[in-house]
């Protein structure tokens, strides 16, 4: 007797079609799985044979294999419980219906239960592309499965109400998403808490809107991660290919919250500075998404940067610059995007003091030398805003003069972000951070004076070719703030300002 289930795997962002097929003959008891199938998908074994006694259905004492196809790709995790549940009931005729239509998703417990699997939206997404009619996930997957249009989700959370769908007995509602009504996250903090730093505030305004990353450099004490943790405030909406991709790498990476059906806020993440190489940049045996890729289409927050692994800062290096990130592996080569907004936070020198107009800094030479040395020029090169965090004093601290919210500073983000999307309708770039040399030769055309300013600065910074790209992608971002159609010699002036902060640091 024989029998052949759909199914869905994923490598990477991608997602493929799997085939499970069942083969009961005469023989020994036995029960093989073939099909490189790693230690979870081998243990699928017990779990349906418990599951099928459980539940009142006969698991018959016969020699039993299962082929998971195709037999090339290594096969990971539970989500094959179900398939080979159902391919077992379907060898032995327990299940007479046709199932040629469903595809099937899931992890079973001892008794039945369908538990939550990662990779649902993903596979959906394939199933729908395969043409496949309707597919069966646990019901703990719900929220993101139904926003994939098109095919037929049916929740379950036990496989008798899979049985009961199949024979007609009991049908499963099929769910569906109503976008305008997703869930969301919890208030943010607002900049309107923060006193004084103008200048922070305003280059953190034209990261914000061009996407561009950035290092604050400061005393302790300052606000460099009160300021950071309220950029996601002003950060600009996301659009729903945004959304699904970044639900599609939560999904994946089994960090999707329970009943979201779509991450709708960028994400903010936060290593702590002893994380490592692999968890910034992702991996395992099959690799899986890191740090990097979580903070796909957001941002990613790195306090007290020369305090992490220079191996794991050093990891930055692909991602920051491509928006992509590969992890190579015996399990396999994935691609993961990585279009990040880099934060980073630091202070001048070990004991922190360097350069604080009250206070003196203690540290030898050598100690401040050692301390900047931790982080390697090429990374600090590909950092497009550097921003110097100064001291606040008495009078800003204690003034009752209202801060501006960070409401406002979005509606001006999102002006800008809405004249880059125009601007690159259709090439697949977002903002002006991810210009392409020939982008911004054609969109970064400065006036003479504008030019004559830029060369003198380049010339006396000593500044690299990427640094050139930079200055003029920030000028085209503040101009697009300005709502300029040309890039003036204020706006040069001003991002220049941002490019000179490593020459007060990084030189005696």
């Amino acid at each position: 007797m024989f029998a052949k289930v759909k199914s869905l795997g994923v490598f990477g962002m991608d997602s493929y079609s799997v085939i499970v097929e069942a083969d009961v003959t005469r023989g020994l008891p036995r029960f093989d799985i073939v099909g490189l199938p790693d230690a979870a998908v081998k243990e699928s074994r017990e779990r349906v044979r418990a599951s099928i006694k459980n539940c009142g259905y006969e698991f018959p004492v016969s020699h039993i294999t299962v082929n998971i196809a195709p037999a090339d790709i290594k096969k990971e995790g539970a989500v094959y419980d179900l398939p080979i549940l159902i391919a077992l009931l379907k060898a032995t005729e327990q299940i007479k219906v046709p199932i040629t239509d469903y595809a099937f998703l899931g992890e079973l417990s001892l008794d039945g239960e369908i538990r939550k699997c990662t990779g649902v939206l993903p596979m959906v997404l394939k199933a729908r592309e395969d043409g496949i009619g309707a597919v069966f996930v646990p019901s703990g997957n719900r929220a993101e499965a139904s926003v994939v249009s098109g095919i037929d989700v049916f929740p379950a959370a036990h496989i008798k109400e899979v049985l009961a769908h199949l024979n007609g007995e009991k049908m499963i509602e099929p769910c569906y998403a109503e976008i305008s009504e997703l869930i969301t996250d919890g208030e943010l903090m607002d900049f309107a808490d923060v006193k004084g730093q103008t200048f922070a505030k305003r280059a953190l305004e034209i990261a914000a809107a061009g996407g561009h990353n950035c290092i604050m450099i400061g005393p302790p004490g300052t606000g460099k991660s009160m300021l950071a943790k309220r950029i996601p405030s002003i950060l600009p909406e996301m659009t729903f290919e945004e959304q699904l991709e970044t639900t599609k790498i939560y999904s994946i990476a089994g960090e999707l919250p329970d009943n979201v059906q779509l991450i709708t806020r960028r994400p903010f993440r936060h290593p702590h500075h002893t994380v490592s190489a692999q968890g910034l940049a992702g991996g395992g045996q099959v690799p899986r998404p890191g740090e990097i890729s979580l903070a796909h289409n957001g941002v990613m927050f790195m306090d007290e940067f020369p305090e992490f692994d220079r191996r794991s800062k050093e990891s930055l290096r692909q991602p920051i610059e491509d928006g992509t990130i590969t992890i190579v592996r015996s399990g396999g080569t994935v691609t993961y995007p990585s279009n990040i907004m880099l934060v980073a936070a630091m202070n001048p020198c070990p004991c922190g003091y360097y350069g604080h107009p009250t206070r003196e800094c203690t540290c030898t030479e050598a100690a401040k030398k050692r301390y900047r040395d931790k982080i390697s020029g090429p990374i600090l090169d590909r950092i497009d805003i550097h921003i110097e965090v100064e001291p606040v004093d008495y009078d800003e601290l204690a003034s009752k003069a209202k801060e501006e919210p960070s409401a406002e500073i979005r509606k001006r983000v999102n002006r800008a972000r809405e004249i880059q999307r125009k601007r690159f309708e259709g090439t697949g770039i977002t903002c002006n951070a991810n210009m392409t040399p020939k982008m911004t030769k054609e969109y970064c055309v400065l006036s003479d004076e504008a030019s004559a300013l830029l060369k003198a600065s380049f010339e006396k910074l000593g500044l690299s070719a990427r640094a050139y790209d930079k200055l003029l992608r920030i000028s085209r971002t503040i101009a697009d703030l300005e709502g300029s159609e040309n890039i003036e010699t204020a706006h040069i002036s001003q991002a220049i300002q941002y490019r000179s902060l490593d020459r007060k640091f990084w030189t005696d």
